[in-house]
């Protein structure tokens, strides 16, 4: 039986304490701190008050970012308290400015990050067309490639990523030319509205078949986005080109990911909680393996944190320690008791007590980690 628990025990580096908490984060782009915590981080804070089993909520409001921590008593279900705040985050969301959309962060501890790695280019790496890649490349390559295959690794909760520039089209309005045209700043945004959708036009039957009709109106480049047509004022088709520039730009940001001394892209991996650490880490690394040969030519996702080299040397220090100490017990006891058969006999106290002890750990979910192992072995060493 110990055996068998033996291999069915978590193992990690060191123990998870996280409590019971669920945190809601909430995008409120060019809000500063202050309207942050008046707009969005009080009507969120304040519905969550009364909750069952809810200890205390913390909250953080920063430019353009509102979070609010709501822990609950040791015990509850994390998936029961998940259930229950989300309930009032759909009270909360008539007090909250338009277009503010609460979420609710993943199901991890503060232990949670398992995993990081780094999307970079090798020396001289060029694209297809023959130029240099850029931080925005890399980006893309990183949320389009590498992240959408690992969030199918088993035990993976979230992927985070930091660094390089999002991609995005802009496009900049000339006031004057607006005006001299008769049109204004939301005739332009309801235009592209309007003007990027994909439809169903419902079927033709002939002859016993349908044939399916699709009107495809998304827009697939920057000429497509400069082609709408914004009105027709004076029978003449006015079109975005005509009032404003279209460009290929970058988000703005807060922020970037630099390893020694340039910038790159890194990118976390987040473990579900209460999984095997050990076992997700070595999964993520096998899929990123994978990932690596189909990435563009130049271009390489390197690892540069892996939890599982953690584990591995945590758990070679207890043994070590475990092997030491009962080498130790059986020489003390053979000077006390004068028979090397008889130390043995005492000394099997310890591999007996110990898979009886991982029977207990699988049993109350206590992961095999540094500190539990080591307070195992050395107990054992001196009892």
């Amino acid at each position: 039986v110990g055996v068998y628990s033996y291999q069915k025990l978590p193992i990690d580096a060191v123990p998870d304490i996280t409590n019971v908490q669920v945190q809601i984060n909430t995008a409120a782009p060019g809000y500063s701190p202050l309207e942050a915590e008046q707009r969005v981080t009080f009507p969120i804070e304040t519905a969550m008050a009364g909750l069952p089993g809810l200890q205390q909520t913390r909250s953080l409001s920063r430019y353009g970012l509102s979070q609010v921590t709501a822990i609950f008593k040791d015990g509850t279900d994390i998936y029961f308290a998940r259930q229950l705040v989300n309930e009032r985050i759909q009270q909360a969301r008539e007090k909250l400015p338009a277009g503010v959309a609460p979420a609710m962060g993943p199901i991890a501890t503060g232990l949670g990050e398992i995993y990081m790695w780094t999307v970079e280019t090798k020396e001289g790496a060029l694209k297809p067309d023959g130029t240099p890649y850029t931080p925005m490349d890399l980006r893309e390559i990183q949320d389009w490639i590498v992240k959408p295959q690992l969030r199918n690794v088993p035990g993976v909760t979230e992927i985070n990523t930091i660094g390089g520039y999002a991609k995005e089209f802009q496009v900049a309005p000339y006031p004057d030319r607006l005006v001299a045209h008769g049109l204004a700043l939301p005739d332009l945004v309801e235009a592209l509205e309007r003007n990027n959708a994909n439809v169903g036009a419902g079927y033709i039957e002939r002859r016993g078949e349908q044939y399916l009709i699709r009107a495809p109106g998304q827009v697939g480049n920057l000429e497509d986005i400069g082609n709408i047509v914004i009105g027709a004022p004076g029978g003449v088709p006015v079109r975005i080109r005509d009032v404003a520039e279209v460009t290929l730009g970058k988000e703005l940001r807060t922020g970037a990911a630099t390893e020694n001394g340039r910038e790159t892209v890194l990118g976390t991996v987040f473990m579900l909680m209460g999984e095997n650490s050990r076992t997700v880490s070595q999964a993520v690394d096998a899929k990123m393996r994978e990932i690596n040969r189909t990435l563009p030519p130049g271009v390489v996702a390197r690892t540069v944190y892996d939890r599982t080299i953690l584990v591995d040397k945590a758990i070679d220090t207890v043994k070590k320690n475990l092997i030491e100490g009962a080498v130790l017990v059986i020489a003390v006891l053979f000077l006390f008791l004068g028979n090397i058969r008889a130390a043995i006999i005492t000394a099997l106290v310890i591999p007996l007590s110990m898979l009886f002890t991982f029977t207990g750990m699988v049993g109350n979910k206590v992961s095999a980690n540094l500190m539990s192992l080591g307070a195992l072995d050395f107990g054992i060493i001196i009892d």
